[in-house]
């Protein structure tokens, strides 16, 4: 009952900064992500030692390569986090922003403005620079935030969050704006998800089982991220170069995040001369594929796939491979089986881009070009704070905009309704 009472308790000091946090200058809260950036540098050997134990305790524990690279934490990706809120620090400030307004007929002004969502909890699994990333967008949209990372990256996220919360508070950000819970007691989540007295928002980042277990038993408002079961097409046309090196990079440049390619389906028309080529380099890069018995006609160390295996989002050196007739199989195959995250065709076809971009249902549809690409950084947004496979509210990278809500300020001179 202590961890649970200190949860409530953090929860409701983030209540009463957000009000707070919100009437913060755009410059105070640029100054304090500059900060939070140098802070991040000068402790990155504190960080990195703090990384190390995790790392170790991963290992013990039997985690698995790719999620140990998720964990993993080096002085680049340090650097990374704290260019991603330098960033931050100089985009536009949504709050405030005039999304419209107009005069009505009987005198009154209508205005519809941005403001901050109030507080944004954010529950996350052995992503580190979740935590920085969290506190940047939060921090800029004035949003408090409530962290609750997983028990595995309990060492590195403390650390990161204590590092963040000493530099923001020395710059003007008010105390409790950034709350991080270190409880490691699975029940933490089931009594955080249930604050809807104190909480806006929550943003679960995770596997499906996280994903699942936050939305099913939620009583504040969810906002979903994905699991990522992201395919690639190569079309009849497709260059046959260009598509091994996207298809290749969509899977194993970092097999462990939501944006890496599940599924890589070939039109049959090319897979002859696509496929032996590109099964062998996955072959030997590690990945264990998983394919449609026309694909295990063209390598023997291709396993059989299951109706399981297309729903699957492996995060790890796994593929799943199939062989389709046309570009009317691949998006159909996609709809079936995607979670609407992101989906790519490689493509010299003109008309065939024009259409998988227009039928298929997706945050992000890509036209040759990697699906690793979906990620706020590299969209420019700085960070995000997670991506969104929903359609209300938010979808894709989730950024500054998406991190606010509307109000309407109605300005009258004394206008009274009949």
């Amino acid at each position: 009952m202590e961890a649970i009472s200190q949860i409530e308790e953090q929860a409701l000091a983030a209540s009463k900064a957000a009000r707070e946090l919100a009437t913060v200058t755009t410059q105070v809260k640029n100054e304090a992500l500059k900060a939070m950036a140098e802070a991040l540098c000068l402790c990155k050997n504190y960080i990195l030692a703090e990384n190390k134990a995790d790392m170790e305790s991963g290992r013990q524990n039997g985690m698995r390569e790719s999620m140990l690279d998720r964990l993993m934490l080096t002085e680049g990706r340090i650097e990374a986090m704290a260019e991603g809120l330098r960033q931050v620090g100089e985009l536009s400030d949504p709050v405030g922003e005039i999304v419209s307004g107009r005069k009505l007929a009987n005198g009154l002004v209508v205005t519809k403005v941005r403001v901050p969502l109030g507080v944004v909890a954010i529950i996350y699994e052995a992503r580190p620079n979740v935590t920085a990333d969290a506190v940047g967008l939060c921090i800029k949209s004035g949003n408090a935030v409530v962290l609750k990372g997983g028990s595995e990256a309990i060492r590195s996220n403390k650390a990161i969050a204590s590092v963040l919360t000493d530099a923001a508070e020395a710059a003007g950000i008010p105390k409790g704006s950034i709350q991080f819970i270190d409880s490691t007691d699975r029940a933490a989540v089931q009594q955080l998800i249930r604050m809807d007295s104190y909480l806006d928002v929550v943003i679960p980042r995770g596997g499906a089982g996280l994903i699942k277990m936050v939305v099913q038993n939620s009583s504040v408002p969810v906002i979903e991220t994905g699991i990522g079961v992201c395919h690639t097409f190569v079309d009849e046309s497709a260059d046959p170069a260009m598509a091994e090196e996207i298809a290749f990079n969509a899977k194993v440049s970092r097999p462990a995040v939501c944006n890496a390619m599940e599924t890589l389906l070939v039109h049959e028309k090319i897979s002859a001369q696509f496929l032996p080529a590109m099964l062998n380099r996955y072959c030997e890069a590690g990945v264990e594929i998983f394919g449609c018995r026309a694909t295990r006609a063209l390598d023997a160390r291709v396993q059989a796939a299951t109706e399981e295996d297309w729903r699957t989002e492996y995060g790890d050196l796994r593929l799943s491979v199939k062989i389709v007739r046309n570009l009317d199989e691949a998006i159909a195959h996609i709809a079936e089986y995607g979670t609407k995250h992101s989906e790519a065709i490689v493509t010299k076809c003109y008309d065939n881009a024009r259409l998988f971009q227009e039928r298929v249902d997706a945050a992000a549809v890509y036209v040759n070009a990697s699906t690793r690409f979906t990620d706020g950084f590299e969209f420019g947004f700085g960070a995000e704070i997670g991506i969104s496979t929903q359609k209300l509210h938010a979808r894709g990278p989730m950024a500054l905009p998406e991190l606010t809500s509307v109000k309407y300020l109605i300005n009258g001179t004394g206008q009274i309704r009949g």
